[in-house]
């Protein structure tokens, strides 16, 4: 049952220069809204040429560990620097979700790295502390796409619940995108738990 959320506004647009650590640069269209359903401060970065009839678009979800610090615990910080440079080729939208550890909190998400490290897995951890195994919810994504005058997309995701929730809150998802699987030694486990536990598209090899 498609479930259409209250609609939001767009806030504010300015353009901002981006740098990775490894020297690549973009500009990005950064957009504030209005209304979202549960009033944090989400963005959406605009890349590329506008005009897109079917724009790429990543839903990412915060991870200051990851996207800031650079830990290699998970694959964020390569995922959303993957995700700029090809929306940036073709035109599309990242949507920065302020979703910390799937949902839980920043906090939170260092106490299950904790409980982590005493042997349960990313889901598991999170259960522990009295959280679903993922807390992620995707109407505030749809809100925004609604505003910004997007209702079909190219998902740029290995995660089929991304693809679900957007289906049912009336956004078409005309094609899945796989991003590219950014594997390590540090975050072989973690990523073969996602695509265990969650059914991510990941092809894993040997870790490094």
């Amino acid at each position: 049952m498609t479930t259409f959320p209250p609609a939001a506004t767009i806030r504010t647009q300015v353009k901002v220069p981006l740098r990775f650590h490894d020297g690549y640069t973009a500009t990005a269209r950064v957009i504030s809204f209005g209304g979202l359903a549960d009033g944090r401060e989400h963005l959406a970065l605009a890349l590329g040429a506008a005009g897109r009839a079917v724009p790429l678009v990543r839903p990412h979800s915060e991870c200051l560990t990851g996207d800031v610090f650079g830990s290699q615990r998970c694959d964020c910080g390569p995922q959303l620097r993957e995700a700029v440079e090809r929306i940036a080729a073709v035109g599309g939208y990242l949507l920065y979700l302020r979703q910390e550890g799937r949902g839980i909190g920043l906090y939170a998400k260092l106490e299950a790295y904790a409980l982590q490290d005493t042997g349960l897995d990313t889901y598991e951890a999170n259960v522990a502390l009295g959280h679903d195994a993922d807390a992620r919810d995707y109407t505030v994504a749809a809100q925004m796409l609604r505003a910004l005058g997007v209702d079909r997309v190219a998902l740029l995701s290995n995660n089929p619940d991304k693809a679900e929730q957007l289906t049912r809150l009336g956004v078409a998802v005309a094609e899945r995108v796989p991003t590219g699987v950014h594997l390590s030694a540090a975050n072989a486990a973690y990523l073969a738990t996602k695509a265990n536990r969650a059914a991510h598209t990941l092809r894993l090899f040997p870790a490094l």
